[in-house]
């Protein structure tokens, strides 16, 4: 079974590609995608879990909408990801992943 996986580039101050979303508000992750692109990457992706997901859209439509319109959405994944809580039991939370990429 092969299985593909997406590689992450590094621009030159060494930092992935890859945005994750939590609890701060929704503009420190608009800056820190856009600074991804000016920085020069070719494709920024956006994670998030739980209730983190519908800020990582509105992160998605306010680069897209307001700051960077060149920059188009090339994929949306979800996925159920399983936790271990802090007393052993598990659980199963929702996660998104968005890839934007530069023309």
């Amino acid at each position: 079974m092969t299985e593909n996986k997406q590689e992450n580039q590094i621009n030159s101050m060494g930092e992935e590609n890859i945005i994750y979303v939590g609890k701060k508000p929704a503009m420190n992750y608009v800056l820190a995608v856009v600074t991804q692109f000016n920085n020069g990457m070719k494709e920024v992706t956006i994670k998030a879990r739980g209730n983190a997901i519908s800020r990582a859209v509105d992160v998605k439509e306010i680069v897209v909408n307001r700051f960077l319109p060149e920059v188009k959405e090339t994929a949306i994944k979800t996925a159920s990801e399983q936790l271990t809580n802090e007393d052993g039991s598990t659980s199963k939370v929702s996660a998104i992943q968005i890839t934007l990429a530069k023309p």
